[in-house]
């Protein structure tokens, strides 16, 4: 016997939820993102991580769809132009690419209202979905559409359709701000995913109109944190707590404390690469400062190709000895015996602790600088070090003779 859908109704109350049980995962949630937003960095970091964070998110919401790209087919929806990609999925992970970055230039002023979201959704399926959606256009009249499970339906097409919309956009600029910015742009995607407004590309539109009011609540600088990377990892918690909202008559306590834990592990995620990039800037500054002190000419050559290996370490962030050596040819390849030259640098710099075998022996021994490093080592010490390097070896700890 075929289930029967539950039935759409306009909520009586466009933001409701029981405060008492939401209220420890938003102060967790409003922490994280304030150390986000607190911790020292470089534009270029932010600039770098954004483009990260988009390829995730881009990701994440093409997965829920039902999209698996690849990462060749996410690069290449990233990179190619329009009329280059071959298949469905990727042209939409290029339209969520340019919406998302339509969206992260965008006043901080321009209001939510219906015709925002029609554009949202209009950028997010041209080119993609086009063919059998319209962009930009609500559902009409006989236009109903079921998902999810259990079954729901939206809300009937045409009438209840635009007035939904309509209902909720003004909400969002009303009511909407009596409440905290993370709980608005929590409440804004489930409603606008329950009306499911749109003959396709509901869930992505959702999804982006959270990202837009996530970014008004002081996430401005890093354009997006990857929720929708989040609800794919917990696609079934997801979208159970979806449909438990529908059936608490759109009471959001049970979606908005499964979000605010996804923004708060999100953001502690990003928060701790900024920390990895911050961390790889002190130790650049320290290496460069107590290497630059050597004296002798020796020495400074001798600094010289260390700080390249410490410069290729740092950027990749381990690297096996072999792929090390191919890419430090041209600063030992002109040397008399290379090899020998690489693996004494190495050790040199083991004994200063600068850096640690991670894995592996011989050839395939994998080798990171250690960010720790700055915070244990003085000029006092960095030179008592150097006087009390051992004997030149052949190998490094732990392997055999290369």
């Amino acid at each position: 016997m075929p289930t029967v859908a539950v039935s759409y109704s306009l909520p009586k109350r466009w933001i409701s939820y029981r405060l008492e049980a939401i209220l420890t995962p938003l102060l967790e949630a409003k922490a994280a993102v304030l150390s986000l937003t607190s911790v020292p960095y470089q534009r270029s970091w932010v600039e770098s991580l954004q483009q990260i964070q988009l390829k995730r998110e881009v990701a994440g919401t093409s997965r829920i769809e039902g999209a698996e790209l690849t990462e060749s087919e996410l690069e290449a929806a990233l990179t190619e132009s329009a009329d280059q990609l071959q298949t469905r999925s990727q042209r939409q992970a290029r339209a969520a690419i340019e919406t998302y970055r339509w969206i992260g230039a965008l006043p901080d002023d321009r209001p939510i209202d219906g015709a925002l979201i029609r554009e949202i959704h209009r950028r997010m399926v041209s080119g993609a979905d086009d063919d059998h959606c319209p962009p930009g256009q609500l559902r009409q009249d006989g236009q109903n559409v079921t998902f999810g499970s259990p079954s729901h339906r939206g809300a009937d097409g045409g009438e209840e359709t635009e007035r939904a919309v309509l209902e909720l956009a003004r909400s969002i600029e009303r009511e909407y701000q009596d409440h905290d910015p993370l709980v608005r742009a929590l409440a804004a995607h489930y409603h606008l995913a329950a009306i499911h407004p749109f003959l396709d590309g509901n869930g992505r539109t959702a999804r982006a109109l959270e990202a837009l009011l996530l970014q008004r609540a002081d996430l401005r600088n890093v354009l997006v944190i990857a929720m929708s990377n989040y609800y794919y990892d917990e696609k079934v918690a997801y979208l159970r707590t979806l449909a438990l909202v529908r059936a608490a008559d759109h009471d959001l306590t049970e979606f908005l404390v499964f979000a605010l834990k996804g923004i708060a592990l999100q953001c502690r995620r990003l928060f701790a690469e900024i920390r990895t990039h911050l961390a790889k800037a002190v130790y650049r500054n320290l290496m460069h400062e107590l290497f630059g002190r050597l004296q002798t000419p020796k020495k400074r050559v001798i600094a010289k190709r260390q700080l390249a290996i410490l410069d290729q370490l740092l950027t990749a962030g381990e690297l096996d000895l072999n792929t090390l050596k191919d890419r430090l040819h041209a600063t030992y390849g002109t040397l008399k015996i290379p090899t020998t030259a690489l693996i004494r640098d190495l050790n040199a710099l083991l004994h200063l602790g600068a850096i640690q075998i991670v894995s592996g022996k011989d050839w395939q021994s994998r080798i990171a600088a250690r960010l720790d490093w700055p915070s244990e080592m003085s000029e006092k010490a960095f030179l008592q070090k150097l006087r009390t390097l051992p004997r030149a070896k052949s190998a490094l700890p732990g392997t055999q003779d290369l």
